[in-house]
């Protein structure tokens, strides 16, 4: 009878996780249950997983809604009778999400799904088939003085679940005044859950409607009647990219084959094998169209001439290679092909392919509009409540001051039992601790899906202005629905610009995608092994450029090492430091089990890599492939507390027993894999960053001071910008003050002379900064003060920033002279009414 529950995905409303809404059920011996989250349908796909997993414990079959609430105020709840009617309620949704239009304040028609309204909203005459009054506990004597009791067959049990108990409640309100921003004896009480929202056993709440059967009998069948059905796990990622899969094949076959002739002149068949043994595997999966999508978004950018780089586990594959999706040789690197797909993996591949900050948004826009919005959509993630910033939050609703706050925030344990509301806060901090707050957007996650999206979810249209989904990447892969990482950085910004500029300012057309040579070059060899590395890609930290030197890493085989075992995990747990002595020692290296050196042998023993989990799990352990999957993808994040990966921990210490391993030697072992793998690379990941920093070596070796230039206007990096311009003095660059009759708003290049842009000058306008170059590119040089101050639309206070920097010294009057000039200039425009 429960068809209004409230999951924590009601955004500082509800209290309850999927998981403790599962356990209130499982306490009232409750059968079903309808999730209708407040504007939102994120919780529903944990749910589901969760009922799945614990049928033996108890059966909670479930069924789906939407509360709908124009700002606070409730409007009614839509309940899907099938699938179809959860696509009508997300479709109604979303539509009003992407409009500036309220929701309407009657239901529309909706063909398979049920309509409850809040008693006293609408008149019951008036009411459709499908539709219902709700009747709270407290509203049942009320019907019989109201027209509802000639209408008790439009009439339902609503009694919403919002929290678990008294606890809860307080919860629930704290999160309430968090997002109604006021302190917690202001909040209005219309704003709050009554103190009742609980889950009572189903007997003791028909209690409350025993003089009503009717209304009993319709909630009874309303609940019945509605019905969903998801296959979780199952892909419902858009099956094929052409008409068929047998078309979706044979184009696959055919670009693999062209770009195998096209990468290897000269191959041995052990290529051609791997190339065969890889295209059927895709085909068994029926992964064809994943790859086929991936190129298809490869080529688009290369029609753009926009540069980008194919990472992850997928530059294992030499098929992703041969698509040039990837820049990444699996044969030179000896790659793990069972990294990235395996007969036992039911998840398509994993691609994650970059782009310049500048161009990524013109790719996700041409993917949304080549499968549209309704089978595309990006990714969400969740915000959530985190650390101090709860602390913060529950100081401001208690009333404290700022200075306050301040202190119990800084100093935690010095202040947690100073006083009782001090005590109340770090009580509460720790219900909120992970509770979601808001959407947010998947860093570059994009879903395309057969049906239309909306048969899983309602959709969010943030500012940037592309539709996002209600559930995270979490979220999608319990559904079956799996992502393309479709992400953004600077470095490869910074390499196109350096290219373009190199082609301006010498005349040559440096061929980037020649890593092959870039590899082979002492000059970039020897900027690695020097550490001279600022302002290229991912190797330029003092860390990395410390760790480089002790290595003395000269080729491209040792900074793929490097870029894995500088990450956390690996340093953490002391391979770091075994690795950079045994690659100094190799004749004074100790396996820990000669199996282990017979596996890693490339890395002197050492787990470096991802894959690294794999080989060991599989051939050290015996786990199959896919539970070795499943214990390097348990190592981090949600996945480390399910079932599923628990069983593989245990098989893993039975196997070691098994196979004779002393207790010590699988422990060991387990700690090295538990402690580094969340943080570390897959192999074909560190070589594909590899590949971007030796192309920056080369430009950085090659052409300096336009590589710097390219650094700074790309504003990435991992020091301030100060310290780039330093570099290119350094590389014997002349660092020239922002010139109004030179600069442009990015920095500039001329022979070895960099003018600093004008977006690096702090109190100047932005649109200053960019109409100064604009307007002499169009009217020319200025010829003095006078006249830039009659055809800029510039202030006093704006023109004296530009004056105090040197931006008028080509005048070759003194700063001073200038300062009073501009204040007459000023003066005079003003008094005849032009500024």
């Amino acid at each position: 009878m429960y068809l209004n529950c409230h999951s924590y995905f009601s955004f500082k409303y509800g209290t309850l996780s999927p998981q403790e809404l599962y356990n209130e059920a499982r306490r009232c011996q409750v059968k079903k249950l309808v999730l209708t989250d407040i504007n939102n349908t994120s919780g529903y796909i944990e749910l589901l997983r969760i009922c799945a997993e614990n049928q033996h414990e108890h059966a909670l079959r479930l069924a789906l809604g939407i509360e709908f609430r124009s700002g606070t105020e409730l409007l009614y709840i839509g309940i899907a009778e099938s699938n179809a009617g959860f696509e009508e309620l997300n479709r109604y949704l979303s539509r009003y999400n992407a409009s500036t239009m309220p929701l309407l304040s009657r239901a529309p028609e909706f063909a398979h799904a049920y309509v409850i309204y809040p008693m006293g909203t609408v008149d019951a005459s008036d009411l459709r088939e499908n539709e219902f009054v709700g009747i709270k506990t407290d509203e049942v004597v009320k019907i019989a003085r109201s027209a509802y009791r000639d209408y008790v067959h439009k009439l339902v049990i609503w009694h919403p679940v919002t929290f678990k108990n008294k606890t809860g409640y307080n919860v629930h309100r704290l999160i309430r005044a968090i997002g109604e921003n006021v302190i917690l004896s202001k909040l209005d009480k219309n704003l709050e859950a009554r103190p009742n929202e609980t889950m009572l056993p189903e007997p003791e709440l028909l209690k409350y409607y025993w003089q009503y059967p009717q209304i009993i009998s319709n909630s009874k069948t309303l609940l019945e009647n509605c019905c969903i059905d998801f296959e979780l796990g199952m892909s419902k990622n858009k099956e094929t990219f052409s008409i068929s899969h047998k078309e979706d094949h044979a184009r696959l076959r055919s670009y693999a084959l062209e770009g195998f002739q096209r990468r290897y002149e000269h191959y041995s068949s052990y290529a051609m094998q791997r190339l065969m043994r890889e295209l059927d595997v895709i085909a068994e999966r029926k992964f064809e169209a994943y790859f086929l999508i991936s190129r298809d978004i490869v080529e688009f950018a290369r029609h753009k001439n926009y540069a980008h780089v194919g990472r992850g586990s997928g530059a294992n594959s030499m098929v992703a290679y041969c698509l040039g999706i990837t820049e990444v040789d699996p044969i030179e690197l000896d790659l793990y092909f069972e990294r990235f797909l395996n007969p036992y993996r039911s998840s398509p591949p994993d691609f994650d392919i970059d782009f310049s900050w500048k161009e990524r948004d013109e790719v996700i826009a041409y993917i949304l509009n080549k499968y549209t919005t309704d089978h595309a959509v990006l990714l969400a993630s969740f915000n959530t409540f985190q650390g101090r910033s709860i602390i913060r939050e529950l100081g401001k609703v208690f009333g404290l001051p700022k200075s306050e706050i301040d202190k119990i925030a800084d100093r935690p344990l010095e202040a947690r039992q100073k006083d009782d509301l001090t005590r109340l806060i770090f009580k509460y901090a720790d219900h909120l601790h992970d509770m979601p707050q808001n959407l947010s957007i998947h860093a570059g996650g994009i879903l395309i899906t057969e049906k239309p999206i909306y048969a899983y979810t309602a959709t969010e249209i943030p500012p940037k202005g592309f539709p996002i989904t209600h559930f995270d990447m979490y979220g999608a892969e319990d559904m079956g629905i799996h992502k393309y990482d479709i992400l953004s950085q600077r470095g490869l910004g910074h390499i196109k610009d350096t290219v373009e500029m190199v082609a301006q300012t010498r005349g040559i057309k440096v061929d980037i995608g020649q890593t092959g040579k870039f590899k082979k070059d002492s000059k970039v060899n020897q900027l690695l092994m020097q550490g001279k590395c600022m302002g290229c890609f991912y190797i330029e930290s003092p860390a990395m450029r410390m760790l480089l030197g002790k290595l003395d890493s000269n080729n491209y085989i040792t900074l793929v090492a490097a870029s894995s075992i500088i990450r956390p995990g690996v340093a953490r747990s002391g391979m770091m430091r075994e690795y950079i002595q045994r690659h100094h020692q190799p004749d004074n290296i100790r396996y820990i089990h000669p199996k282990m050196g017979e596996l890693m042998k490339e890395t002197y023993g050492v787990m470096v890599y991802q894959e690294d989990v794999i080989k060991v799990a599989h051939h050290f352990a015996g786990l199959d492939l896919a539970e070795s999957d499943i214990l390097r993808r348990g190592m981090s994040g949600k996945f480390r507390s399910r079932k599923e990966f628990k069983l593989v921990e245990h098989k893993f210490f039975d196997n070691c027993k098994e196979r004779g391993y002393p207790e010590a030697i699988a422990n060991e072992v387990w700690r090295q894999i538990e402690s580094f793998s969340g943080y570390s690379f897959s192999k074909a990941h560190s070589a594909s960053y590899a590949v971007e920093s030796y192309q920056s070596l080369y430009l950085k070796a090659y052409y300096p001071l336009e590589f710097m230039v390219g650094v700074i206007n790309n504003f990435g990096g991992f020091y301030h910008t100060e310290f780039y311009f330093h570099e290119a003095r350094m590389a014997g660059a002349t660092i020239e003050a922002p010139c109004v009759n030179t600069s442009t708003y990015l920095t500039k290049i001329i022979g070895k002379d960099i003018f600093v842009g004008f977006i690096h000058l702090k109190s100047l306008e932005n649109k200053i900064g960019e109409l100064i170059s604009k307007e002499r590119e169009k009217h020319g040089l200025y010829s003095g003060l006078e006249n830039f101050i009659q055809r800029i639309p510039v202030g006093l206070e704006q023109v004296s920033v530009l004056i105090r920097i040197g931006a008028f010294r080509f005048t070759g009057k003194t700063k001073r002279t200038l300062l009073w000039e501009a204040r007459l200039i000023c003066s005079e425009k003003s008094r005849s009414g032009i500024l």
